[in-house]
């Protein structure tokens, strides 16, 4: 029997009533493997070692905007944006297409892409529990005058970081799904994740660029995976430009979304074709 996409046997109302029970079982695995995610958030250490080097070096004087006030604000931001957005559907999928299992999530009436979806969020809450210290050592070290004190904005940075969330997922959703096609397709993400540390802000302020490159790096999506957020919470960015950057994030969501819904479907169509 060939498994075709859940998503044509299934409908929306169904999918909905759903959701509060995935979210359930999906925290209640989080809570159980909470000592793994703790691992995880202590490795994600690589904004912490650039605002060693970059104090250091600040210390001989400001590079930019940036003294080691600043530096210390824009790090552990970034750090809370990195853990918040950060998603692992990319592994899940690569593992499950190659061990088969897929095939049996694809014969059941909820598409699987609900489930994937709702054991990411389930993650959330136990993220910001953790996250939350970062976020107040951060603010003491700094200063909170280094943040934005506008409510608007931190409306708009919960949105971005939302946003940011949504097209990490479809992202590693659609590479994940290539895998589909071809043996593996880790070794993509493995491109995606690098060009993402350097042209997202994580490793280095893009306003640090130079002007030729920035101006490139402010058409790719990167910076609206992380850098976008984090300009927002240190106040760096006026409302109109906010606004601007919010319609930027939403244009990349619908593509990503997208681009995942024909690497899906196109995949499921491939996968049945071969005896799924």
């Amino acid at each position: 029997m060939s498994a075709r996409p859940a998503s044509t046997r299934s409908g929306f109302a169904p999918t909905l009533r759903a959701v509060p029970t995935l979210l359930r079982i999906g925290f209640a695995g989080v809570v159980a493997y909470r000592s793994e995610m703790i691992v995880w958030i202590l490795t994600t250490n690589m904004p912490l070692v650039m605002l060693a080097l970059l104090r250091a070096v600040a210390a001989e004087g400001p590079v930019g905007r940036f003294d080691a006030a600043r530096f210390t604000a824009y790090y552990f931001a970034t750090l809370v944006v990195r853990l918040l957005t950060s998603a692992w559907v990319v592994w899940e999928l690569v593992y499950e297409i190659r061990q088969g299992t897929l095939a049996a999530k694809l014969l059941r009436p909820l598409s699987p892409l609900v489930p994937y979806a709702t054991d990411n969020l389930a993650a959330l809450p136990i993220r910001g529990a953790l996250v939350l210290p970062i976020a107040l050592v951060g603010v003491l070290w700094a200063g909170p005058e280094r943040f934005t004190h506008d409510p608007l904005s931190w409306l708009a940075f919960v949105v971005s970081v939302a946003a940011a969330w949504a097209v990490t997922f479809l992202v590693m959703l659609a590479i994940g799904t290539l895998s589909l096609r071809w043996e593996s397709s880790l070794s993509i993400y493995d491109l995606w994740i690098a060009a993402y540390f350097v042209f997202s802000g994580y490793l280095l302020p893009l306003e640090l660029f130079p002007p030729r490159v920035l101006a490139v790096v402010r058409w790719l999506p990167f910076r609206y995976l992380l850098s976008f957020p984090v300009e927002i919470a240190l106040g760096a960015l006026s409302r109109r430009e906010i606004l601007l950057g919010l319609g930027a994030q939403l244009g990349w969501l619908a593509a990503s979304a997208l681009l995942a819904h024909l690497i899906w479907r196109d995949g499921l169509r491939r996968f049945a074709a071969y005896g799924g």
